[in-house]
């Protein structure tokens, strides 16, 4: 099979899913364009913001993409191409997509509030308690690595560093002028376009005038920005940045296809099936927690109900920003599949331990791009730049998601301590940011970073409890959101066993103790969510 086969009916799938899959699951939730949005109730300016559908779309994808979608399918192709490329597909069709739309639509529901405030209302005060501590604690860990990451990258290649910055200086003039411009089609039209083409100069522009700062610099600077990042309006910096910058990704795969048809590389990878890998286990349930962005992702739920609910106009608009977004991104797997099984399995072997995934996918499709008439040079630092782009993304991101978290945790604390916390966006966002730095002075994410596959589609399976039970109190038939959630519980405690298991026989106590107080964590919130099922059913009986 070449590439041109792949990416063709990968694409055909994807689209043929999103109209027809799609529309039964947008009818399913009872999404109406008559109920007015939390967007419009709550407007203020700063979280909550009526936004169009194509900067939704541009903020949302910029989100939960990041460097998942590359890493997770790389790193799962020991396992063989064809089993990546299937859970890619089905994965992202009728488990990821389902997950993110049905998070954003309950949030809807909920006063654009997290999942956290769906499971209280569905499941119960302590239900949201249990999961406010469990996914706020992930978040902080998140900013932890992203932080990391984006530093080092940073040093090794100072071009980058400048482009980003000049990216954010645009964000933020660009956020001005789409305020003045307003609802005019034609004008926004326009200074979209220019935003777009000076993105792409700064590019160029950045490579062109490096900015040299040292890892612990870079670190403050990152966290700095994500403290400002968090308490802005979305329309000032958030929002415009990751609407300019899904362009950066939107041309990445538009580059790929039209290479790929123009180079018609074919795939050197073997179709076996490996079922057991000497690094990662088996196959079950491994291939399911690497392969989460581009799939499932846990971590989409809280960018669905945390961001992306406050800023979606009317409530059609979740089928193209949820369930669409998320087929983006499976493509996006596919891409990142693409680039590298152009290798035969023992040079991918080689290159994932040498090189790692991230320049593994750069120099794969750098060498693809570089057939519509570019240097393979360009297009390998074009693909870098990108990737590291969507990982600043995530970082302001998920910044913004803890702020949100922290604060719907003393939401219902009526102490005076309890009610500043929730009210205060830059005392809740100073305590985010600080515990941000304790994990990365202690080193305490590399230690944690392991489990954190796990701890991910966790969260997943969570978020398909919650909006299993919404629906099921809504009177709703929920068995295309159960049967995934049952999947997701299966695989992620099979997960959390293996790993715990491990650990304890290597000696590393903390990593078992992790893993066996969020298997707990898992039994009790099912616990809880069948509690209050039964109590609805007998008072109704």
């Amino acid at each position: 099979m070449n590439l041109i086969t792949l990416l063709s009916l990968s694409a055909l799938i994807l689209i043929a899913a999103y109209f027809i899959y799609g529309k039964y699951v947008f009818k399913k939730f009872k999404l109406d364009n008559k109920n007015i949005t939390p967007s419009h109730q709550y407007s203020d300016g700063i979280d909550y913001i009526p936004s169009k559908p194509i900067v939704v779309l541009g903020h949302h994808f910029a989100s939960i993409a990041g460097a998942g979608p590359i890493v997770g399918p790389i790193i799962a192709l020991t396992f063989g191409w064809i089993p990546a490329v299937i859970w890619i597909l089905i994965g992202g069709i009728f488990f990821g997509a389902v997950h993110d739309l049905g998070s954003m639509a309950a949030s809807l529901k909920n006063q654009g509030k997290s999942i956290g405030v769906i499971i209280q209302n569905n499941i119960g005060y302590r239900g949201k308690q249990l999961f406010i501590l469990f996914s706020f604690s992930t978040l902080i860990l998140i900013i932890g690595v992203f932080a990391d990451i984006i530093a080092k990258t940073f040093v090794s290649n100072p071009g980058v560093a400048s482009a980003s910055l000049l990216f954010i200086i645009l964000a933020v003039l660009f956020g001005f002028v789409s305020k003045a411009v307003g609802d005019k089609k034609l004008a926004f039209i326009l200074i979209s376009v220019i935003g777009i083409v000076l993105m792409y100069y700064f590019v160029y522009l950045g490579m062109q005038f490096p900015i040299v700062l040292d890892y612990q610099t870079w670190i403050y600077i990152l966290l700095a920005y994500a403290f400002i990042a968090s308490v802005t309006p979305m329309s000032m910096l958030l929002q415009p940045r990751d609407y300019l910058n899904s362009f950066l990704l939107y041309g990445l795969i538009i580059a790929a296809v039209i290479g790929v048809f123009i180079a018609n590389p074919t795939i050197v990878m073997d179709n076996d099936i490996h079922f057991t890998s000497e690094n990662l286990g088996y196959i079950f349930p491994v291939l399911f927690v690497t392969i989460a962005c581009g799939a499932i992702s846990g971590f989409h739920s809280l960018v669905a109900s945390g961001t992306t609910s406050k800023q979606i106009d009317k409530e059609s608009d979740a089928k193209i920003v949820g369930f669409g977004g998320m087929l983006i991104e499976s493509f996006l797997a596919i891409i990142a599949v693409a680039a590298v099984v152009v290798l035969s399995r023992a040079e991918y072997l080689e290159k994932i331990d040498t090189l790692g995934p991230v320049p593994l996918f750069a120099n794969g499709l750098g060498n693809i791009i570089s057939s519509l008439g570019i240097s393979e040079g360009f297009g390998i630092g074009f693909v870098a730049l990108t990737v590291s782009a969507f990982a600043l993304t995530t970082l302001d991101t998920c910044t913004r998601l803890a702020r949100f978290t922290f604060q719907e945790y003393f939401e219902d604390v009526k102490n005076p301590i309890g009610v500043k916390l929730a009210k205060n966006r830059y005392l809740s966002t100073s305590i985010v940011i600080v515990l941000s730095v304790l994990l990365l002075t202690s080193g305490g994410f590399s230690v944690l970073w392991p489990i954190f596959g796990s701890a991910n589609q966790l969260l997943a399976a969570l978020a398909l409890l919650a909006i299993s039970v919404y629906l099921i109190r809504q009177k709703t038939n929920a068995t295309f959101v159960l049967i995934p959630m049952f999947f997701m519980f299966t695989v992620t405690l099979t997960s959390l066993a293996l790993f715990a298991w491990k650990n304890f026989q290597n000696q590393g106590y903390i990593l078992t103790g992790i893993a066996v107080i969020l298997f707990i964590l898992s039994l009790a919130l099912i616990l809880l969510a069948g509690k209050s099922l039964r109590k609805e059913t007998s008072l109704k009986s």
